[in-house]
């Protein structure tokens, strides 16, 4: 099932997505469906016809993982750390389909992170990986835009990884999937940047998913993002990035400095 989020006139509200590409339609569901369940109305848009918004605007936090492929912390120069890099993104970073990413004026390298994000459907705690499955809501396409210059001059990387707009999702949730071989495809301006599958992972989704919960208390609503594979590269106002996730569907984004 693929659950969206979206506005008509100026109402957000979320729907369920169905049909063809190119023929999809989108009914209105009753309220939240992180707390009411999915509750169809009897109202329908064409999906052409509404504007998708982040499909979520986590309540909580936004958990970054790092160099969650080994190919990508290659290609940085990094080693597969011994424990899970782990990071926050504040809810402000996120931004839905089509939304500009904006270029912050403290940075000259911005670059793109196609990501697999899990979306947590319940209050949870130390979850082991046999029971991950029970605590999450779905999965959408990310991208964990990073400014690579200020990530390497400042400790943290709150600045690096937190800025506004840095963090896309979309188009929608989908609560039907496996999530342990999937192939994920970044394209800058239309040519092919990013190619891998969520099986290269050094930890695998579940994995990530019971070890984060450790670590903090995971609320309906919360993202994680998984990691992205190799072919990472820089951004330039006027550019295009989109994301693509066997099952999911495409998440695409423009980008600006203002």
């Amino acid at each position: 099932m693929r659950i969206a989020r979206f506005v008509v006139d100026s109402d957000p509200m979320y729907g369920v997505v169905e049909g063809e590409p190119g023929s999809e339609t989108v009914t209105v569901i009753n309220g939240d469906p992180f707390f009411n369940g999915v509750e169809r109305t009897s109202v329908k848009h064409k999906l052409e016809d509404v504007r998708l918004l982040a499909p979520i605007i986590p309540r909580s936090k936004v958990i970054g993982v790092g160099r969650n492929y080994a190919e990508h912390a290659a290609e940085l120069g990094n080693e597969v750390p011994a424990q899970p890099l782990l990071f926050l993104k504040p809810n402000t970073a996120v931004i839905g389909p089509g939304d500009p990413i904006v270029l912050p004026e403290f940075s000259e390298q911005v670059s793109f992170e196609a990501e697999l994000c899990v979306v947590i459907g319940r209050i949870c705690k130390d979850v082991p990986e046999e029971r991950v499955d029970d605590v999450v809501f779905g999965y959408t396409c990310g991208n964990d835009l990073t400014a690579r210059d200020v990530q390497k001059t400042d400790l943290q990387w709150a600045r690096a990884k937190g800025f506004d707009t840095s963090a896309p999702l979309g188009p929608w949730i989908e609560t039907e999937l496996d999530p342990e071989d999937l192939e994920i495809t970044g394209r800058l301006n239309g040519d092919l940047r990013q190619e891998g599958n969520t099986k290269d992972m050094v930890r695998s989704v579940r994995e990530l998913v019971s070890i984060v919960s450790q670590a903090f208390t995971l609320l309906p609503g919360d993202v994680i993002m998984t990691g992205t594979p190799a072919g990472v590269g820089l951004l330039n106002e006027g550019d295009r990035y989109e994301i693509e996730i066997e099952g999911i569907g495409r998440l695409s984004n423009p980008v600006v400095r203002r």
